[in-house]
């Protein structure tokens, strides 16, 4: 049941993604026009302190109209490591430099439609550095006890995907 793509040609390019137009032929030989969008990695990174509080953005995303918790995440700069650009974001986004990174889990958001991959990483320390550079990010930054992740993923106030699944899986890493 492999699908196969045969070719593809760009139909639309700017600095953060790319639009294209692949020629796919499904497993009985048949043909067909599939668009894809072709995404740079994203890096995401937080910290767990040792009261098990996970630092999170409070935010709206205008595409959907929506309000909700997210970790600091950004695109993945040319040349620029994916632990760095991680540990960069989250600086810039909420003012804590994360201690030594720990990759959490790699994601794909959106598999059936781009070949975006999302990278989060977490620390179990943090330094405080001042006011985010980045503080247009979010409407605020908070320490979030990780017990309340499941049912505030359940209320819808972790809309992101990847988000969710991140903060499940610290969740299940330190509380088990």
């Amino acid at each position: 049941m492999q699908w196969m793509n045969l070719s593809e040609r760009n139909v639309y390019k700017n600095r953060w993604f790319q639009v294209n137009l692949a020629d796919v032929e499904l497993p009985d030989g048949a043909h067909l026009d599939h668009f894809v969008i072709r995404l740079r990695p994203v890096a995401v990174a937080t910290v767990v302190n040792d009261a098990n509080e996970v630092l999170l953005l409070w935010r709206h995303r205008f595409i959907t109209d929506s309000w909700g918790w997210e970790l600091a995440a950004g695109v993945v700069e040319d040349g620029e490591a994916i632990e760095a650009a991680a540990a960069r974001e989250m600086e810039e986004e909420t003012g804590w430099r994360p201690g030594p990174l720990r990759h959490l889990l790699t994601v794909e958001p959106s598999n059936g439609l781009t070949d975006a991959r999302h990278h989060l990483y977490w620390s179990d320390l943090g330094t405080y550095t001042g006011q985010p550079v980045d503080a247009f990010e979010s409407s605020r930054r908070a320490w979030i006890p990780l017990k309340l992740v499941p049912d505030m993923i359940a209320r819808g106030e972790v809309p992101a995907a990847n988000m969710a699944a991140g903060l499940l899986m610290l969740h299940h890493l330190r509380l088990g």
